[in-house]
């Protein structure tokens, strides 16, 4: 691709925040400190985690930059950035979450095989951009199309980032094309990430956004657009992010019994207190995410202050002076929704939240119930020790 600069220069790494806790350097992978995310609706982009399969890439030269859309279409075509920016723009608020998020806490019942997260990867960010919808239809595409003349069934994303487990070549995940040529669905091509161009770090200067989906399949650094039968064949949709029992181990594993994962299931975490506290006794203030996939919205978040014996409701809330109100249309529906609970703690205790989202999933209670070899789509109920006692503890 013309613009897209060489492995030399991948060494010179874009700067970041001195607070991300690095999971890994290579590829670069860190998360923010649990309590940045609660500290605003929108995540700044500093805190936003930072997930790669490879070298980070330089695009630069951008009016040269194309992305080329062909495949099972009549008329393929290179879209360069003036032609995506010349399409009504679009701002959606939306959760990424990685698939691996609290993979750290899954990995201490058995071992799991990934990078080690603890509670944040995860963010929500406006991004600002051309509906995929619309970009589609500038090839011959129309709106609400389940499968082109030519048999094209699924649109896959091919990014300018390459990583090992492709054998050197590019990252790439699919969506079904009803999806992508569906308005509601919000798939974008974001060129914007709150109000600011995009990063190098987030997929500067073109990148997919596929609310309510793990984060894998949000393509960034986009090279190409293909229009395909069945799904992507690629690493990461066929050999990961799948789930599995947790009777399945590397010896009897077969990838193919199995469906990529796609929506995220029901999530929360408590942000205000690490895993192991000391605190005075008195009132605490608990406060966290939550957020389910698929455009669904949260109905409840319980609280319990005394290891999940007796429940409080949390109040939920997403901007500020608006009413959270799960699948209303004020509620932006592919966003988290923070939550807050006060409660007294007078002794040493396990305090856990769980959520129940629009559809009435629950978060399961053990994680050992869904250990899976990968250690993704940890969403059991999240506990946090606090010890009670004086404050020089």
């Amino acid at each position: 691709m013309p613009g897209v600069r060489g492995p030399s220069d991948y060494s010179r790494e874009p700067p970041r925040h001195p607070s991300l806790q690095i999971n890994a350097k290579e590829p670069f992978n860190a998360e923010p400190p649990r309590s940045a995310l609660v500290s605003s609706y929108v995540t700044p982009v500093d805190f936003f985690y930072k997930r790669n399969h490879g070298p980070i890439p330089v695009v630069d030269e951008i009016h040269s930059y194309s992305v080329y859309i062909s495949g099972l279409i009549e008329n393929p075509k290179h879209l360069f950035m003036k032609d995506i920016r010349a399409l009504p723009k679009y701002n959606v608020t939306a959760t990424l979450q990685c698939a691996g998020n609290r993979r750290t806490a899954m990995s201490k019942t058995r071992t799991v095989k990934g990078v080690g997260w603890d509670v944040s990867a995860i963010g929500n960010a406006v991004w600002g951009g051309a509906k995929l919808a619309d970009v589609l239809e500038l090839v011959g595409i129309p709106k609400l199309t389940g499968a082109t003349k030519s048999g094209g069934k699924h649109v896959e994303f091919v990014s300018v980032d390459k990583c090992k487990e492709e054998n050197g070549g590019p990252y790439k995940a699919s969506i079904p094309l009803i999806q992508a040529t569906n308005p509601e669905a919000d798939v974008l091509l974001a060129y914007e990430m709150n109000g600011e161009t995009l990063n190098r770090d987030h997929g500067y200067p073109l990148r997919v956004i596929v609310p309510g989906v793990i984060g894998a399949r949000s393509v960034k650094w986009l090279d190409s657009i293909n229009l395909i039968t069945e799904e992507c064949q690629g690493f990461f949709m066929q050999k990961d992010y799948k789930m599995f029992p947790p009777s399945v181990n590397w010896d009897n594993i077969n990838w193919s019994t199995r469906r990529p994962q796609m929506d995220f299931p029901v999530q929360c975490v408590i942000c205000s207190l690490e895993d192991v506290n000391a605190i005075k006794p008195g009132k605490v203030k608990i406060t966290g995410y939550a957020a389910s996939g698929g455009g669904r919205g949260i109905e409840r978040v319980d609280v319990s202050v005394d290891g999940g014996k007796t429940w409080i409701e949390a109040s939920r809330y997403q901007r500020t002076g608006i009413p959270y109100i799960s699948e209303h249309t004020s509620s932006e529906k592919w966003a988290w929704v923070l939550f807050e609970a006060t409660a007294d703690v007078q002794q040493s205790t396990e305090i856990v939240a769980k959520a129940v989202d629009s559809a009435a999933n629950v978060q399961p209670e053990k994680v050992e119930d869904i250990w899976n070899l990968r250690g993704i789509l940890n969403t059991s109920w999240h506990r946090v020790q606090v010890r009670v006692g004086h404050s020089n503890l």
